[in-house]
């Protein structure tokens, strides 16, 4: 069975059952993902890339991706190849329909043509501060530009040697002709063309004068065919031109419908924003661990099958909302219960000696890989004299409730035997607790005694002598604040968690996980889910990364919500 959630219902899967009835586009369904390749995908464009493939597959359409690269001077072909990387690793394929807008810049160029010969569009020769200062404000109408009035011939001369980089970058643009006291300022003769000397990633030096998105867009839906372009919510304000682009050039018209983008908390998710906590180093790259972007969430140990379930399950709505980013950490749980095998690790080594535990033997002791599946089966874990626990496993005098390992106390070591303290050896300078002494019961080996007493603690271990040192990395949210945006002072950065990466070294871990490759899955019991982490441990390192805590913070608020 497919760990993702059965495909639910939603407004746009309704309007195109209903499209699909009245016969609208010929019975098709041909969607797009558009990304502008200036940065990498975070998991807001995962909710998007989820739907288009999805509703495409559903369908039984086409999806194609195609990549928005009408602005030279943000776009690299590194966010190009990350972003078909996102793609394919959240389980979808675009199979022969690769695009770029760069694709259509000469069709887009003789369409501006068709728009000044119908007397639709104009060279301006305004300055980018005086364009704003014509538009006028929500409640007053703009200024009609002195150039409006130009010539079909006049305009068609002047962008043609716009075109020919006759011009200074920024001296003119092209302008559609609608409306400046519409009360839509979107329609307030906005910019089609605009001079940029700039070099692009696909076309070098052969364009010097690029299409806007608004522009751009639409006739780009309609040269491949799109029936149904599906957008963020902050574009529902731009389909009045989007609708006049198309009918003014009386070319095939797909439909744009508008869904709420996603909101996280503890999290930001504008492009801009992420490009600042990259370039101003308070992150180590997009794929840093700790950043929504999906090469982060990949390097962090999430899988494409939790975030693919994430995305159904926050649905699909009409009005903005923000998701608690434990829901998102509970998918991640829910699939990696299923799939990681159960290790032990610690993570801060107390050394314990088994005084009464024969010097030389070294057994091995079968442990359950995953108590989810049997089929797993087991793993052999060495057992010797000297072990290591967790430093907070034990007290010297223990608070009231704690049941783990204190003087005289008898506990149980997972898949190993009971254990009693009966000595403790501090550092003489510090007094921090540096070995413990204990005695074993050779008659409970796995763990239960045969004479039926019981222990209210068990906890995990690592044999010293065959331990492999890890360097282990604990994440936290990025952010202290659950809104980062709403800070009454400064900016967002002000309120990052200075503990949202926390590493540890000389770490103990199970001898088999000295062959751990990236990609491989682990839950370190007690500890969390973990990955080793695939740029660390390029270093020679055996880093593992926590993907996320044991403690599932969202199926507690959804059990308060059911009592």
């Amino acid at each position: 069975m497919s760990l993702d959630a059965a495909p639910s219902s939603h407004f746009i899967k309704e309007i195109i059952l209903e499209d699909l009835k009245t016969g609208k586009y010929q019975g098709r369904v041909h969607t797009r993902f558009p990304p502008e390749p200036n940065g990498y995908l975070h998991i807001g464009h995962a909710k998007s890339i989820c739907l288009n493939f999805g509703l495409a597959k559903e369908f039984g359409g086409l999806c194609n991706l195609r990549f928005d690269d009408t602005n030279p001077t943000k776009e690299e072909v590194e966010y190009v190849e990350s972003i078909k990387e996102d793609v394919r690793w959240l389980g979808f394929s675009w199979d022969d329909r690769e695009f770029y807008t760069s694709n259509y810049f000469k069709n887009l160029f003789d369409f501006a043509v068709q728009l000044i010969i119908k007397g639709k569009a104009y060279v301006c020769d305004l300055t980018a501060d005086e364009v704003r200062a014509y538009r006028g404000t929500l409640t007053e109408p703009g200024k009609e530009s002195p150039y409006r009035r130009r010539t079909v011939e006049e305009n068609l001369d002047l962008f043609s040697r716009m075109r020919a980089g006759e011009f200074p970058e920024g001296s003119r643009t092209l302008r559609a002709k609608i409306d400046m006291a519409h009360p839509n300022i979107n329609m307030r003769d906005p910019i089609m063309y605009r001079i940029l000397k700039a070099s692009h990633h696909r076309t070098g030096e052969r364009w010097c004068i690029y299409p806007s998105y608004d522009y751009a867009h639409g006739q780009s839906d309609s040269l491949e065919g799109i029936t149904h372009s599906i957008c963020t919510l902050e574009f529902e304000d731009h389909r009045p031109l989007y609708d006049w682009f198309l009918d003014a050039l009386g070319i095939h018209h797909p439909q744009q419908i508008e869904f709420a983008r996603l909101n996280l908390t503890y999290t930001v998710m504008s492009k801009r924003k992420l490009l600042k906590l990259v370039q101003e180093g308070y992150v180590s790259g997009w794929d840093d661990p700790r950043m929504p972007t999906i090469s982060g969430l990949r390097r962090r140990g999430y899988t494409p099958e939790a975030l693919r379930n994430f995305c159904e399950r926050i649905g699909v709505a009409k009005s903005n909302s923000v998701v608690d980013i434990a829901l998102l950490e509970h998918c991640l749980r829910e699939d990696l219960n299923r799939r990681a095998q159960r290790v032990m690790a610690v993570l801060r080594p107390l050394k314990v000696v088994i005084d009464n535990y024969p010097a030389a033997l070294v057994e091995e002791l079968p442990a359950v890989n995953n108590p989810e599946d049997r089929s797993r089966g087991t793993r052999n874990v060495p057992f010797s004299k000297i072990l290591y626990i967790e430093k907070d496993d034990f007290r010297e005098d223990p608070p009231k409730k704690f049941y783990r390992l204190a003087p005289g106390r008898e506990v149980r070591l997972r898949y190993g035997y009971f254990i009693t303290c009966v000595g403790v050896i501090k550092d003489e300078k510090t007094g921090e607790i540096r070995e413990l002494h204990c005695t074993y019961d050779p008659e409970t080996r796995g763990g239960d005694s045969p004479d039926g007493r019981k222990v209210k603690a068990t906890l995990h271990w690592v044999s010293a002598a065959q331990a492999v040192e890890a360097e282990i990395r604990l994440f936290d949210h990025l952010f202290l604040k659950p809104v980062p945006e709403d800070v009454e002072e400064g900016d967002f950065t002000q309120v990052l968690n200075p503990n949202s990466l926390v590493t540890l070294t000389g770490c103990k871990i199970e001898p088999g996980l000295a062959k751990a490759e990236p990609g491989m899955l682990f839950q370190f019991e007690r500890q969390g889910y973990f990955s080793l982490d695939p740029v660390v441990s390029r270093e020679g390192r055996q880093a593992f990364n926590r993907s996320v805590p044991l403690k599932d913070s969202w199926a507690k608020i959804e059990k308060s919500k059911k009592e």
